[in-house]
């Protein structure tokens, strides 16, 4: 099944003259399914994510996600879309380093209220022991390791139970040991638990051992 399908994309940047940054773009994403974006600097690869991410919506084309057309919808129906159905995690984690790593993971489905707080702060014990940083969850977030942090950003992203986490570079500011853990919790959230990953990344190794590569060159897609 197709979470994500993606038709005739084209998308232009106005700024200081037009020049098309993404051309004749189409792509599946299946459910489940563990998918890294790659090019080099310039291609395309993070616009491409902001499109599918929902927060651009100045392109060509159609996007459906879980059979949504995400192509001329209002900014607050996208904005609730994204805040139910899609976790980010960037290179840089954007914990609130004052807060403690449990409030931080707290804090999305707090803003969501879906449940209660006492059953918000059982589900975000629940997802730090499965990234193996339930022993961190009273620290403030700045007193972490970078590895550390960016393994709460993973379990923040996860709070609202999204249909996809996507990642720009969520390896980029780690070094090998950790970029090896983080990729391997992606593996075990798609392998174990369903849960669609969609990446950014420069990193050659995490992009071959994923499902799925999309290569971009110039903006379009190569292969």
């Amino acid at each position: 099944m197709n979470l994500i399908e993606v038709r005739n994309i084209n998308k232009y940047f106005d700024q200081p003259t037009r020049m098309q940054v993404l051309t004749d773009v189409s792509l599946d994403i299946e459910k489940g399914h563990f998918v890294s974006i790659t090019g080099k600097s310039g291609s395309g690869k993070s616009t491409l994510l902001y499109l599918l991410s929902t927060m651009d919506t100045a392109f060509e084309g159609s996007i459906r996600i879980n059979g949504e057309e995400m192509q001329g919808k209002r900014n607050r129906w996208l904005a609730d879309f994204r805040n139910h159905h899609i976790g980010f995690v960037f290179q840089f984690h954007y914990l609130l380093p004052e807060f403690s790593v449990l409030r931080n993971v707290m804090l999305p489905a707090l803003k969501l209220a879906r449940y209660s707080p006492a059953e918000i702060e059982q589900r975000a014990m629940d997802i730090l022991k499965l990234l193996g940083v339930d022993g961190q969850a009273t620290k403030r977030a700045s007193l972490l390791s970078g590895g550390q942090q960016q393994r709460v950003a993973i379990a923040r992203a996860l709070i609202n139970e999204p249909l996809i986490i996507m990642g720009d570079e969520p390896t980029g500011n780690l070094d090998s040991q950790n970029a090896a853990i983080v990729f391997d919790l992606f593996r075990q959230l798609s392998s174990e638990r369903g849960q669609t990953i969609l990446t950014v990344t420069h990193d050659d190794d995490f992009a071959r051992r994923s499902d799925k590569v999309i290569h971009l060159v110039d903006g379009r897609i190569a292969g």
